[in-house]
């Protein structure tokens, strides 16, 4: 394989494999701000390809010149087949573990449809076993087309779309809807799950996405009566009514984070709002004590 290193101006390259990528925005911020301070630390990975440079690794370098109107971009050359492009899209990411389960499988599938390649080809060429391909494969072959585009759109993460596979099509974009409003975690969006697969019917399912928080957030994981002999008297009095508060917390914010807010008229808004603005003021005293105790943390590990 041929490699050179050149300096390439940013509108000679080809982002037409960007598709088997997702843009996280934590990551490009971290990327970005990386740029912004050191500058470009690793070449962008591309083959020449129709007269221009298509990029194989580096997509969130590429955006984040074209934002800091960056000209040019240092760039790792090689003389590859579009076969060989795609299966280096995987292992330049695999030991860095920076692919989402869902990017490997985009990039399984194209192999599979575009280059008339089986399971077995896919094992061997990738250096996965077979039923890691296949795990992969059988994530796309079972996730409703809508919900895959809030996965390639970075609004619906590969450990969320995990679960919705035990789901029929048809109820995945509805539910997904519920896990990304709330912004649950994969344990969460599990539990949502499996209570709309045991709901009787079809009227216990819709009170379960209108009301997740009654099945979510019951304290079922909590302990009745913490305590924790490491602690004081007055260290297990706090444990005590930081767990009592966690009911009412979460309740409060799921009804925060429900999409029916947005209609609440004129009047409705001028109620509430003081009553809501009385709780942001103990919000900021909660976030202040906290930095106390994470100061003394710290100032512990310095110690140590």
């Amino acid at each position: 394989m041929n490699i050179r290193i050149e300096e390439i101006p940013i509108e000679e390259f080809d982002l037409s494999l960007c598709g088997m990528r997702i843009i996280n925005p934590d990551w490009v911020l971290r990327v970005q701000n990386s740029i912004w301070l050191h500058g470009q630390l690793q070449p962008v990975v591309a083959r020449e390809h129709e007269g221009k440079y298509q990029i194989i690794d580096g997509f969130k370098r590429y955006y984040i010149s074209v934002d800091l109107e960056i000209k040019t971009l240092q760039c790792q050359v090689l003389d590859i087949d579009l076969q060989q492009a795609k299966l280096l899209i995987l292992s330049y990411n695999r030991p860095h573990q920076s692919m989402e389960v869902w990017e490997e499988a985009m990039v399984l599938e194209d192999l599979l449809k575009t280059h008339d390649l089986s399971q077995q080809s896919l094992s061997r060429l990738t250096g996965y076993s077979r039923s890691w391909v296949s795990r992969r494969l059988s994530l796309i072959s079972k996730i409703d087309e809508e919900v895959a585009s809030e996965i390639r759109m970075g609004t619906l993460t590969s450990s969320q779309a995990r679960v919705l596979i035990k789901l029929p099509r048809g109820n995945q974009l509805e539910v997904a809807r519920v896990i990304t409003t709330f912004g649950l975690s994969s344990r969460l969006s599990d539990r949502l799950v499996n209570a709309f697969l045991e709901a009787e019917d079809e009227d216990q399912q819709r009170h379960i996405l209108a009301h997740p928080e009654h099945i979510l957030w019951d304290q079922t994981d909590l302990p009745e009566n913490p305590y924790d002999d490491r602690l004081s008297s007055y260290g297990n009095d706090l444990m005590h009514s930081i767990m009592n508060l966690y009911r009412p917390l979460r309740t409060m914010l799921s009804k925060l984070g429900d999409r029916r807010i947005g209609e609440l008229n004129k009047s409705e808004k001028v109620i509430i709002a003081p009553f809501l603005l009385e709780v942001s003021g103990y919000a900021g005293k909660l976030s202040e004590a906290n930095g106390q105790l994470q100061l003394h943390k710290q100032g512990e590990q310095d110690e140590r």
